[in-house]
């Protein structure tokens, strides 16, 4: 058993996922509808909108300011405190590429403020450089420009008017004012010359004569800047290498690979300009050194020659040659650790009279490779804050960080200076004590040789530091001239040829997809809130123990609501097959000598009890069979609305109420059918319930199930009043009548409760007002016989 069960569930999930493919696939036109829409929507989005394209390039960042770190910074470097005091990296760089004063040079240099545009028939083009004209800004006020912007714009038609003549008119203001090429215009927040563009490729049909027309747009160069500042994208290609691309989207490839080439060409510049600043610097601190020294040595060798006249001397004593060789080396030495002395006193004070943001002169000769090294070091944190400090505040915390490191780097160059200062002095007072033992042995030289050679010495060491400095100086000046810039350019910007957006193929996926979804999404909401009756699936799904034995299909607003004789419509099979499925169940039914009695109910009033009723009347006459319809709705008549002056004929209420009264005499033959009669409800009564319980109901349908072959009852709504509830007993078939698109599903349980609490019985549902599209299974299998087809736009009304 279990096995069976296993075998079967897979096939109930296949049908019940046929079904609900069923539940869409009805209203397949819907959807076909939905795709063109949404289609044809995409191709005119594709047609209308500007093409945007990529343009990207590479470039490599050249870090060649790192070097090994001294032996004195290795040692706090070995402590853990000199994290984060890298020089460069790629992330500062990027930075910089990004920042706003390296787009404010670049739109400035390209003059991108300023757009020329083409009105065409299915879009605005912007022309960039094949433009008929140019405007050149003279003046631009920025404040004046915001402030129109914001008023009326500042868009203008330019319009050549032949020869040399122009108009240019303010497209929303409608101004025009008159002009000529090459001289000047005051547009009020600029002054502009308009200018041939010697370049500008003439269609056929355009003479030189007549340049056509041109829109130009202003816009303030602050806010262009901040747009492709954000457009422009800067991205590291691998985090182990300095490869960065730039990329920048937008319609016009010449102007976006003209925009990235001119932000990396503004790039070097200011990194050769930065890299210049170091070299400048130390040549003025030399010249400044050369000019003192110059002085000095003047000083010395005036003095040297006044001695020399002053003593008349000539020549050394040959009694001095040899001490004084002998001395010689201690001279030497005595020099050099002057000259050393000397800058270190200069550079010392440098340090204490420069202010924070100057550079300390490099390259001056200082022996000591620790010092070199932290100077090196010290200048290299300079120019990096000046760099990010060009674009940002002192508040950005790199800044921060980066002077926190200068005052630290500086502090030590201050402090190794002095420690090389303190060991030079003790160096030169060792050289002096010997210098002094050595002085003890020539002191039978004559004082005047003496203070010659003391002379003689001062002019050494002020002429070899002068000739020291000038050697620099031609040093720093051969690294002033050569300069190499810092991004070297893998790849220039170029574009890619198909456009990045809109893409065709993505929008028009998308389209079709839109296009399936947005049917679906309406059938399954309208599906999800819908609280009514809309099918036959509805009712099965709802309630197992009524059986459907009829649908009763929607009437349009042209069709006939009453089944003829030879009806040929979807109404009148509907009825018909109505009949078929009562001889079935009327086979056991009818339990009693005469007609059969049929009496049909509903819910709640409005759901075509009395159109079902009158109908099945007809279509059982059609057959050849006596019918009767009686209007058993005391309380609310309706067979008016199908038989003209019903309401004024006595009925069932007459019958009851007075005795004398004759059957035969308040029955009427229908105007429709000679086969069928009518009994109408009669007068309203104060008490139709109290009617219905007397004695004279059960003669009243035996009566009629006498004389007729069917007698249908057009009874009240079950759910309102106990009317029907009273006389249901007398009935053989009880039609309950629910109605699609108006009867509320819960309702369809009031009617079960009715059957299983014995107050109706043989009971079963028709379903009247069905739509074409949910008419029979699904309207799969259902047509109208001998009716020509619906046309798609009838479907179309009646599937919703």
């Amino acid at each position: 058993m279990s096995q069976q069960n296993n075998i079967r569930r897979p096939q109930e999930e296949e049908i019940n996922l046929r079904e609900e493919l069923d539940r869409y696939l009805r209203f397949w036109p819907w959807f076909v509808i939905g795709v063109i829409a949404c289609i044809s929507i995409a191709f005119l989005y594709l047609k209308f909108s500007t093409p945007v394209y990529n343009t990207t390039a590479s470039i490599i960042i050249k870090d060649d300011e790192g070097k090994s770190p001294s032996s004195e910074m290795a040692a706090f470097a070995d402590l853990g405190l000199l994290g984060g005091m890298g020089t460069s990296s790629i992330e500062n760089e990027i930075g910089i590429l990004n920042s706003r004063r390296l787009m404010t040079g670049v739109v400035k240099a390209l003059n991108i403020n300023v757009r020329y545009f083409e009105e065409g028939e299915v879009r605005t083009s912007e022309l960039y450089t094949n433009t008929p004209f140019y405007a050149q800004v003279l003046r631009l006020d920025e404040k004046l420009l915001k402030l129109k912007r914001k008023e009326s714009g500042v868009k203008y038609r330019i319009s050549s008017e032949g020869g040399e003549k122009l108009e240019i008119t303010d497209l929303e203001t409608e101004e025009t004012i008159k002009a000529d090429l090459g001289k000047p215009v005051d547009l009020g927040f600029a002054d502009v010359v308009i200018i041939e563009n010697p370049d500008f490729e003439r269609t056929s049909g355009e003479t030189a004569e007549s340049l056509g027309q041109v829109l130009v747009s202003f816009s303030p160069i602050e806010e262009v800047a901040g747009y492709y500042r954000e457009q422009v994208q800067v991205n590291l290609t691998d985090k182990n290498s300095s490869l960065l691309n730039l990329d920048l989207n937008d319609p016009v490839k010449q102007k976006a690979q003209d925009i990235i080439d001119q932000l990396i060409f503004e790039y070097n510049r200011e990194a050769i300009e930065d890299k210049n600043l170091v070299a400048r610097n130390t040549a003025a601190f030399i010249d400044e050194r050369l000019a003192i020294i110059n002085e000095e040595l003047d000083s010395v060798e005036t003095g040297k020659e006044e001695f020399k006249e002053a003593n008349q001397l000539t020549d050394i004593k040959a009694e001095s040659e040899l001490i004084i060789e002998n001395a010689s080396e201690y001279n030497k030495r005595q020099q050099e650790v002057g000259t050393q002395l000397e800058l270190a006193n200069a550079m010392i004070e440098y340090l204490k009279t420069g202010s924070k943001s100057d550079l300390l002169p490099a390259n001056l000769g200082i022996e000591e490779t620790g010092v070199n090294q932290q100077i090196e070091e010290y200048n290299n944190l300079v120019l990096e804050r000046n760099r990010i400090l060009s674009g940002s505040t002192e508040r950005n915390p790199i800044v921060k960080r980066l002077n926190s490191q200068i005052e630290q780097i500086k502090g030590n160059v201050l402090q190794s200076l002095e420690r090389m200062r303190a060991n030079l002095r003790i160096a030169n007072e060792d050289l002096k004590s010997q210098a002094a033992a050595i002085g003890s042995r020539i002191s039978s030289v004559p004082s005047t040789e003496r203070q010659y050679r003391g002379i003689e010495r001062q002019q050494n060491i002020k002429e070899s530091l002068y000739l020291f400095l000038l050697q620099k100086r031609e040093e720093n000046s051969l690294s002033l001239a050569v300069t190499a810039p810092k991004a070297k350019i893998v790849d220039r910007a170029y574009s890619t040829t198909s456009p990045v957006s809109p893409k065709s193929q993505i929008v028009l996926l998308a389209a079709l997809i839109l296009g399936l979804l947005i049917p679906f999404l309406v059938i399954y909401i309208s599906n999800l809130l819908s609280n009514k009756i809309k099918s036959r699936e509805d009712v099965e799904g709802i309630t197992k123990e009524i059986p459907i034995v009829g649908e009763v299909p929607k009437i349009g607003r042209k069709q006939s609501d009453l089944v003829e004789k030879n009806d040929r419509s979807v109404l009148g099979e509907s009825f018909r097959i109505l009949h078929t499925n009562l001889q079935y169940l009327l086979v056991n039914a009818n339990k009693h000598q005469g007609g059969n009695r049929i009496f049909i109910t509903s819910t709640v009033k409005g759901e075509g009890k009395t159109f079902v009723a009158f109908n099945l009347a007809l279509t059982l006459a059609n057959t050849g069979k006596k019918v009767l319809l009686v209007g058993a709705d005391l309380r609310n008549p309706q067979l008016q609305r199908y038989e003209t002056g019903a309401r004024e004929l006595l009925g069932v209420s007459d019958y009851l109420v007075k005795n004398e009264l004759s059957l035969k005499d308040l029955i009427n033959t229908s105007k429709y059918h000679q086969d069928l009669d009518l009994l109408a409800s009669g007068s309203i009564p104060p008490n139709p319930s109290e009617l219905w319980r007397s004695d004279k109901t059960a003669d009243l349908f035996e009566d009629l199930s006498q004389m007729y072959d069917y007698v249908i009852v057009d009874t009240a709504p079950s759910m309102l009043v106990t009317d029907t509830f009273l006389i249901n007993h007398f009935a053989d078939l009880t039609l309950y009548v629910c109605r699609a698109g108006y009867t509320e599903k819960k309702l369809l349980n009031f009617a079960v409760d009715a059957k299983n609490d014995g107050k109706l019985h043989d009971v079963s549902f028709v379903l009247n007002d069905v739509k074409i599209a949910n008419f029979g299974y699904g309207n799969k299998y259902g047509y109208a016989y001998g009716e020509d087809k619906q046309s798609l736009w009838e479907r179309l009304k009646t599937s919703f």
